[in-house]
């Protein structure tokens, strides 16, 4: 693994402490080479309530970028709010709150979910 790699998981490692404390859902993301995906934990980190990724057939874009980030959110946003989940807390992972990460976080705060 990578320096870079385990210095993004201690950072994530850290953050998810802090999270842990406040007893709400968390909507966490990771970015690969090619692709994007978001999910909503339930407050232990147990069970997934909502996901979207690049990956699924019915997602136009299809590539790692921007516009992908943003239809991401959106989705995610969709179906949590269709489970119920109004309030989350954004677990970014480790990487910095920049560009894929930041529009992914708009795009779910502007379909309605709170942070």
């Amino acid at each position: 693994m990578s320096i870079k790699n385990i210095s993004r998981l201690r950072r994530a490692k850290k953050t998810r402490m802090k999270i842990k404390d406040q007893d709400s859902p968390r909507l966490s993301v990771y970015r690969s080479s090619k692709h994007f995906y978001a999910q909503v934990f339930d407050s232990l980190g147990t069970k997934v309530i909502a996901s979207a990724s690049t990956v699924e057939k019915d997602l136009e874009a299809k590539s790692n970028n921007i516009e992908s980030a943003v239809a991401v959110g959106k989705r995610v946003a969709e179906r949590a709010l269709e489970s119920g989940i109004k309030k989350v807390v954004f677990d970014r992972s480790g990487y910095r709150y920049h560009g894929r990460i930041k529009a992914l976080a708009d795009s779910a705060r502007q379909t309605g979910l709170e942070f």
